[in-house]
């Protein structure tokens, strides 16, 4: 389980705050799917940070009982003067996994050939985004944390990131970000909606999609 108690969170940034969203309560249960809709903006990132632990609410508390993924897409999920394969080998010392293992199973699922042993700062964003699908999935996580993720690589990689999720979908828990309605359906079960500042909880994704769709027609 993952429970947000009366969250907020907050930026200070110059000379005025900003502020995110507040008072959320949310929980996300063993074995759910849950995508979460919002604009730019809106906090959708910065809620995937809060769940994985990356950031620290300004106020209140997350409690987590499950073993959580970094976010996937995050690009400070890995030191950006590193190679690939020296992130995921510390990593795989991270979690105890045996290194040899789990680099064979990035560079094979990845994709990035000869850029795995290069600096992770020379990569483009579709790049980084493989690397850390590719070494979250060698991690046997409770719960996966997804943005955008299916968006990268050609036709081959997202194919194989659609197996991977679906299958991580029926055997954990996956909660995922996107733009794609579709995206959000095929993977999903429950919603939520992040708008103004707070957070409703649905208990489809379509009904969460509709109401996401409604609320940008309204302000648009």
């Amino acid at each position: 389980m993952i429970r947000f108690d009366h969250v907020s969170k907050s930026y200070h940034l110059r000379k005025f705050e900003k502020r995110v969203f507040t008072d959320v309560n949310f929980t996300i249960q063993k074995g759910d799917s849950i995508g979460i809709c919002g604009a730019n903006g809106a906090g959708k990132s910065t809620m995937m940070r809060l769940i994985a632990g990356v950031e620290q609410p300004t106020s209140g508390t997350v409690t987590r009982t499950m073993t959580t993924s970094w976010p996937i897409g995050y690009s400070s999920a890995f030191q950006s003067s590193l190679t690939g394969a020296d992130n995921a080998r510390f990593i795989s010392r991270v979690y105890n996994r045996p290194e040899r293992e789990l680099l064979d199973f990035v560079e094979d699922f990845a994709q990035l050939g000869p850029y795995l042993f290069q600096p992770v700062q020379t990569y483009s964003a579709g790049m980084s985004a493989r690397l850390a699908f590719g070494i979250s999935l060698a991690i046997d996580f409770e719960c996966y944390l997804v943005d955008e993720v299916t968006a990268a690589g050609d036709e081959r990689f997202r194919r194989r990131s659609e197996e991977a999720l679906a299958s991580r979908r029926d055997n954990a828990t996956l909660v995922m970000i996107s733009h794609d309605p579709g995206t959000l359906q095929t993977y999903c079960r429950k919603g939520a909606v992040l708008y103004g500042g707070a957070l409703v909880q649905y208990d489809t994704i379509a009904e969460a999609c509709e109401v996401h769709h409604r609320l940008q027609t309204r302000g648009s």
